[in-house]
C-alpha cells in the first residue's frame, strides 16, 4: 500500500532537517489510568499545543519497510521535565503494517481509522491528551505530580508504540514528538491535513459516492496520489 508513502516521505525530509534526539524505547512501568481522567488546572505543570499554539496529532499507515523499518522515539525540543510553561506541539506516527492485512474498500477505510483511533485508548497518568477532531488539534495538558515522579515522552511514547502494537497487524511503529518553538509546524500540518484527504477519499471510493472523476472533487487526489486510481478503478 503506497498510498500516503510519497507523504510520508516529504515529512521525514521535514522532520530531518531539525537537530533530533532517539530516545530508548523500554518496558514502562509508568502508571497507566485505564480510562480518560482529568487534570484541573491547579494540578497542571502546562500545556502543549493549547489554545493558538500548534497542536498536531497523526497517525500514518505505510507497508514500506525502508519508510518504517523499526520501532523508533524520536524528539524534536525539549523533553517534558525540561519545559516549564505553555509550548507548541506535535506527535507524528508512522505505523507500519504488513501489505495484505488492511484489505480494501470499507475494511480499508475501518482499518485506518482504527489505528488513528489508538490515541482515543492512551491514557498514562499526569499526560491528558485533548483531542478536537473538528479543529483537527490535539493538545496535552500535563500535571505537576506526574513530573515530580518522572514523566518524560520516553514513558509516553513506548507506551504509545505498544498501545499501536496490539494490533497483530502492526510491525513497526516510528513515533516523533516536537515541542520545538521555531519547527515548520505550518508545513507539518500541509501534510497531515493532505494523509487526511487521502483517507477521505479512500471514503469516497468504498462508499461508491460517485465514479464521474471529471465531476468528483476529489479528483486531484486520485491524480497525485500513487495507488488511489487503482483503489478506484480496482473497485
Amino acid at each position: 500500500m503506497k498510498l500516503y508513502d510519497d507523504t510520508i516521505a516529504g515529512m521525514q525530509s521535514l522532520l530531518s532537517c531539525y537537530e533530533n534526539k532517539k530516545i530508548p524505547i523500554e518496558k514502562t512501568t509508568w502508571p497507566e489510568t485505564g480510562k480518560e481522567t482529568m487534570i484541573l488546572r491547579s494540578e497542571m505543570a502546562y500545556e502543549l499545543g493549547v489554545d493558538q499554539l500548534p497542536g498536531i496529532g497523526c497517525t500514518i499507515v505505510t507497508a514500506n519497510d525502508t519508510l518504517v523499518p523499526e520501532d523508533s522515539l524520536t524528539l524534536i525540543g525539549a523533553d517534558l521535565p525540561d519545559l516549564n510553561t505553555d509550548t507548541p506541539y506535535a506527535r507524528i506516527a508512522f505505523v507500519r503494517v504488513d501489505e495484505d492485512t488492511l484489505g480494501e474498500g470499507e475494511k480499508l477505510y475501518s482499518a485506518i481509522r482504527n489505528l488513528e483511533f489508538t490515541r482515543y485508548h492512551f491514557f498514562p497518568e499526569g499526560f491528558m491528551l485533548r483531542i478536537s477532531a473538528s479543529r483537527g488539534k490535539e493538545s496535552v495538558r500535563v500535571g505537576k505530580a506526574a513530573l515530580k515522579k518522572g514523566l518524560s515522552f520516553a514513558q509516553t511514547g513506548s507506551m504509545m508504540i505498544d498501545a499501536f502494537k496490539k494490533e497483530k497487524k502492526v510491525k513497526a511503529v516510528s513515533l516523533y514528538y516536537i515541542t520545538l518553538k521555531d519547527f515548520d509546524y505550518k508545513t507539518l500540518e500541509s501534510s497531515v491535513k493532505k494523509a487526511e484527504q487521502i483517507t477521505q477519499t479512500i471514503d469516497h471510493i468504498s462508499k461508491n459516492v460517485l465514479m464521474d472523476c471529471a465531476a468528483c472533487n476529489l479528483q486531484a487526489v486520485c491524480d497525485e496520489v500513487e495507488g488511489m486510481r487503482e483503489l478506484h478503478f480496482g473497485k
